[in-house]
């Protein structure tokens, strides 16, 4: 999400410097790849790229692809083999031993519709989202990047059962439909709204979970009762900031399934209130900072007061908060909470890569 947000940015700045530009977005992938379907890299008439389609390896030649498209406006395919020599002479490497197909698309700032508008209209709410792109490998009748609601009636009543598949499984698929005599390929992309993260505690150790955190593109709100601490010139990352007990602020965070709260304030009773104003919250991750005994005692206490998480909830509090990778500074800390909270978000649980006996990414269905 954070990508999409960078080149709609970058768009826009492109847009008013009357500056011509191209998206590039990886529609299919044979074997691996270092960037999955759904990576996508806007390039300008001068050169400037924002995103990103491989590791590398590939941005060089698809620097050349994008200005032909932006000096036809036209959309084109490409794609990379490794396994053909004469990619291996032009110095494309992809070093994945995989075969990547890519669509460059003209981008026109006067068409609403256009690439950059579809990503635009995809993010504005925080519920999921399909975005399909559409590309032949037969013809030059490409779809390219856009809505269901935009595509031809007879592309709808093709792709209407597969949008619904997308939305109900929360998992991203390709198809190859017949339209019209012609062998049509769809991505249909399954997008979610970024994490929203609340921190509540505006202590210096919260300072460096702030910053990895807009690194990445999480939305951010931090709370807490201190004036003096809870400021922007301390925490630039945050979107929102509030001050306040947390009964009166839990009806303004706005909670959802893809939001996480990390308290720590280093206050026991501001805490003790946040975890029960969060006690009815449909948030699936609830990081509580300091030792299992700190836990005990706020659950305990919650009891004495009738209080009681019910059992899915209490499986939603991770107290201590973080993955165990050694960490000691408060860097290395919000290293570990911010992986505890993407592997719960995406339904993970987390090892180590090499130990992995399918593939790192899960194929496309």
């Amino acid at each position: 999400m954070k990508e999409i947000k960078d080149i709609i940015l970058a768009f826009e700045a492109a847009t008013r410097q009357n500056k011509r530009s191209a998206l590039a977005t990886v529609v299919h992938i044979e074997g691996s790849s270092y960037r999955r379907p759904g990576a996508r890299m806007l390039v300008t008439e001068d050169g400037e790229m924002t995103g990103a389609i491989s590791g590398g390896c590939l941005e060089g030649d698809a620097l050349n692809k994008a200005f032909l498209a932006i000096t036809q406006q036209k959309k084109r395919l490409v794609t990379y083999d490794t396994t053909d020599e004469d990619d291996a002479k032009l110095g494309i490497q992809l070093g994945c031993n995989g075969i990547v197909s890519i669509l460059f698309e003209p981008v026109k700032a006067e068409e609403h519709n256009n690439p950059i508008g579809i990503l635009g209209d995809s993010i504005q709410e925080r519920n999921a989202s399909v975005l399909i792109n559409g590309y032949s490998k037969n013809n030059e009748m490409h779809y390219g990047t856009t809505s269901f609601s935009l595509l031809p009636a007879r592309v709808q009543e093709e792709l209407d059962a597969m949008v619904s598949q997308v939305l109900f499984s929360g998992i991203s698929i390709h198809r190859e439909v017949m339209i019209a005599g012609n062998r049509q390929e769809f991505f249909i992309e399954y997008l979610q709204p970024p994490v929203s993260l609340v921190i509540a505690g505006a202590g210096n150790d919260a300072m460096p979970l702030v910053s990895l955190s807009n690194i990445l593109g999480w939305d951010i709100t931090l709370v807490d009762g201190r004036r003096s601490h809870a400021t922007a010139k301390r925490f630039p990352g945050a979107k929102k900031i509030w001050v306040g007990k947390p009964g009166a602020l839990i009806h303004l965070m706005e909670t959802d399934a893809r939001t996480a709260v990390v308290i720590m304030t280093h206050n026991y009773n501001y805490d003790l209130e946040m975890l029960v104003a969060l006690k009815d919250s449909p948030v699936p991750y609830i990081g509580l900072l300091g030792p299992a005994a700190k836990r005990d005692r706020l659950l305990k206490e919650m009891e004495l007061k009738n209080i009681f998480f019910p059992d899915d909830k209490l499986r939603t509090i991770y107290g201590p908060t973080g993955l165990d990778i050694g960490a000691e500074t408060s860097e290395e800390i919000a290293l570990s909470i911010t992986a505890e909270i993407m592997a719960v978000m995406r339904n993970k649980i987390p090892i180590h890569l090499k130990e992995k006996k399918e593939g790192i990414h899960q194929p496309l269905l």
